[in-house]
């Protein structure tokens, strides 16, 4: 099945008249006509089959049976709700496979290109998906057209308001290769996880440059203050070069919690097989200690016993000890929410599964592009609150009294 010279002359049409995000996946966007102009499209071919031949064809003449004009019907999909022409037959026999008699829901064509995109296939590969499964044969570069206008879709996202207070942020990065100035260099694409008062997470935003230092991370900090976000009560960072300095200068009550696993996977990066397993046993007693002050202590011993031995390693506790034990002073509840960064890391392997096919992005923009489509897939799945929320808020709402005003 080809998509038919009118359609693909209106489709073409309308990408040229696509400015905005609305255009493209609004009520009556581009997006949502190419749905409902395939789904149409099927309708048609699922009668052919019904019937047994094409519209007009001269074997349809006293076959029994013949088409009987079409009936509109309300149908929603995830490209929202939309008006569908369903041909019927004379016989009151044909029940479409796409749209079946007394259901109001479409899911085999709604967003095939987009979707696919945003599960990471390449363009060749939605191209045989589409024929495969559908028998629609659309080109390459049709395909492209349609997710480049996804482009300005990502910058009206990056810069969309935001809330004025997240209980906890997460920052943390993720690195690719990318084709700039014909060279193959690694880029980070650095992403910020925030989780609202309600215990709702939110992507805030995906930001991209080769080196992380103070003046990168001022440049995310104030983009989110510019969007909204008045306060930050919890940043959870993994060792992010500069990262103390510029949140201070732009949210300075915010704490920063360094992330633990990653501190010690650091760590033990540099012991001695023979070694490890008492280290790690020692160094347990330190992060898993109930008070600071207990942390500390074992942390002292921990010094006296391989100081000596491995001193790079206990500096480096030793030098982050003030942004590494900042969850001591919570409860144990929210000690597991900051301790580690391993909800975004979780974002982030949800990510490599959608980019695995992916060696080299082009340019930025088609590697954030790929991310945010991927985004939008994962986060259908975030309709919970983060765990035991009503008890965490619960104890913010107490500790941070005058900045945190819960809505009851």
């Amino acid at each position: 099945m080809k998509l038919t010279e009118e359609m693909i002359k209106q489709l073409e049409k309308d990408l040229e008249n696509c400015t905005t995000a609305e255009d493209l996946l609004g009520q009556k966007g581009v997006i949502k006509n190419l749905v409902r102009g395939l789904s149409e499209q099927i309708l048609e071919a699922e009668m052919t089959h019904h019937l047994g031949y094409e519209k007009y064809a001269p074997e349809g003449q006293n076959s029994g049976n013949s088409r009987n004009g079409k009936s509109s019907k309300t149908v929603q999909s995830d490209a929202g709700e939309m008006q569908l022409d369903i041909p019927r037959d004379r016989n009151g026999t044909f029940e479409p496979m796409l749209v079946p008699k007394h259901q109001r829901t479409i899911g085999k064509i709604d967003g095939i290109i987009i979707s696919l995109y945003a599960k990471g296939l390449t363009t060749r590969d939605i191209k045989e998906h589409l024929e495969q499964l559908y028998g629609l044969e659309v080109s390459p570069t049709f395909i492209s057209n349609i997710t480049e206008r996804l482009r300005e879709y990502v910058i009206e996202w990056q810069s969309r308001a935001l809330e004025s207070l997240y209980a906890i942020v997460y920052f943390d990065a993720i690195f690719y290769k990318i084709r700039e100035d014909s060279k193959v260099i690694t880029k980070a694409a650095y992403t910020c996880l925030g989780i609202d008062q309600n215990g709702q997470k939110e992507l805030l935003g995906i930001w991209g440059d080769q080196a992380e230092g103070a003046n990168f991370w001022l440049s995310v900090l104030t983009d989110l203050k510019n969007r909204g976000v008045q306060d930050i009560l919890i940043a959870c960072v993994d060792g992010l070069k500069g990262f103390p300095d510029a949140i201070q200068t732009v949210f300075p009550q915010t704490e920063v919690q360094q992330c633990i696993i990653h501190q010690i996977r650091n760590s033990l990066r540099y012991i001695a097989s023979k070694n490890k397993k008492e280290f790690t046993k020692d160094l347990k007693s330190v992060y898993q200690a109930t008070t600071k002050e207990n942390a500390e202590l074992q942390l002292e011993r921990l010094n006296e016993k391989w100081g000596k031995k491995y001193p790079v390693v206990i500096g480096s506790w030793q030098r982050n000890w003030e942004n590494l034990s900042v969850y001591y002073k919570y409860p144990e509840e929210i000690r597991r929410l900051i301790y580690t960064t391993n909800i975004v890391e979780g974002l982030h392997r949800q990510f490599r599964k959608v980019t695995k096919t992916k060696s080299l992005f082009p340019h930025d923009d088609a590697l954030k592009k790929m991310l945010f489509m991927a985004y939008l897939d994962i986060s259908k799945k975030w309709s919970m609150p983060v765990q035991n929320w009503a008890l965490i808020i619960s104890h913010l709402s107490i500790l941070y009294k005058e900045r945190l005003q819960l809505k009851i």
